[in-house]
């Protein structure tokens, strides 16, 4: 069966008794036992709800795991897998990361005795001299967020596999649609749900999906244990939004390919940040990606210029967050990578001048012309 038919029939055929087309939501916290010792297979909703259930089969199917779970926010997705490891462990990571994953990573996880050393993962190289005897995993976003870096995930799953270390993927910005990296080579493949899996700025959520059932069952044990489960509304959210995902990403990525060309030639933008005008990027995203996905991030010709820019754009709105079908423009060195250091910050190229857009789906000449009329006032102040 198609991906794009999995998406569109989640929840479909799953609710035997009534027949309901629709998953329901089932909010109950609490399940009747039949008799001593025997269960419904639901106790308590923190360990499993029958809505949550169909999202997690769901999730896992799409990316080709062994088990899926759902949390309560991409960062608790992030935090409840790192409870796999323990202290001393150490992990290699993305160079251009997350503001918010860094955070985690360096002011919470860092108390705990884990370690982390940051490295351009095009490098092959640079990542088999930062694997050491305490390494435990590979942590990759592909692309990266804000830079849109590619990584070679076939190629790093391998290094990984070869000392001993799971791989770990932040699949947010492709999605399953686009690409699938269990498939090649990871572990443990992470979303924060509430962007483009839930696509509608609506609901906060993350999945994580594993491959291997003694994976499955040690992560099964942890979330339940640490209660990082995601509410069954925000559930029946994040699958409704999943049904359209098909749709959206390719709308995403028709408008953002529209964009990227438009931004690359206008004078006023120093450089654009698009998967597929890097020559190495769409070479690897060609082999192991079905697209190129929708979030775009360029660099304009003077810091001077941000302000203007974010108070005249009409469609496009200035917000935090992406993947919904609303298009979102945030400045990373103000947002998203606010708690990164600015030494550090600046060094991997997230600079003052940087601004993201997460390319929703209106119609692509608004777009282009919103951009166009805001840069214009920009230059004429």
């Amino acid at each position: 069966m198609k991906l794009e038919t999995r998406l569109a029939q989640i929840g479909n055929k799953k609710e035997k008794k009534t027949g309901a087309v629709n998953f329901p939501v089932y909010f109950s916290t609490a399940y009747e036992h039949i008799s001593l010792g025997v269960s419904t297979g639901y106790d308590y909703s923190r360990t499993a709800n029958p809505t949550r259930d169909v999202l997690e089969e769901a999730i896992s199917q799409l990316e080709g795991g062994n088990g899926g779970f759902a949390c309560s926010s991409g960062m608790a997705a992030i935090h409840t897998l790192m409870g796999l490891f323990s202290a001393g462990d150490h992990f290699v990571v993305s160079l251009d990361l997350y503001g918010g994953t860094y955070r985690l990573f360096e002011e919470v996880l860092t108390r705990f005795g884990l370690s982390f050393t940051y490295v351009d993962l095009r490098r092959s190289d640079d990542v088999k001299r930062a694997i050491g005897p305490n390494t435990k995993a590979v942590f990759i976003e592909s692309p990266t967020n804000p830079l849109m870096q590619v990584t070679d995930l076939k190629q790093i799953a391998q290094i990984a596999k070869q000392a001993g270390c799971y791989t770990i993927v932040d699949n947010t910005f492709m999605t399953p649609y686009f690409q699938r990296p269990l498939e090649l080579g990871a572990d443990i493949v992470v979303h924060s749900a509430t962007k483009y899996l839930g696509g509608h700025n609506d609901v906060l959520a993350g999945l994580i999906v594993v491959k291997g059932d003694e994976l499955a069952e040690r992560l099964r044990f942890i979330q339940n244990s640490i209660g990082a489960a995601l509410g069954p509304l925000d559930t029946w959210l994040l699958m409704r939004g999943m049904k359209t995902l098909a749709l959206r990403m390719e709308k995403h990525q028709e408008n953002a390919l529209a964009i990227a060309e438009y931004l690359k030639q206008h004078p006023l933008v120093d450089e654009v940040f698009y998967p597929s005008l890097n020559p190495e990027s769409k070479a690897i995203l060609d082999e192991q990606a079905d697209g190129y996905g929708g979030m775009i991030s360029f660099r304009v010709r003077n810091s001077g210029m941000i302000a203007s820019i974010l108070e005249n754009l009409n469609v496009i709105t200035y917000a935090e967050s992406l993947g919904g079908v609303e298009s979102l423009i945030t400045y990373p060195a103000r947002q998203t990578h606010a708690d990164v250091p600015v030494e550090i910050r600046e060094s991997i190229g997230v600079c003052d001048r940087l601004l993201r857009l997460s390319v929703g789906i209106e119609h692509k000449e608004d777009l282009i012309a919103d951009l166009d009329q805001a840069l214009k006032k920009a230059d004429q102040e």
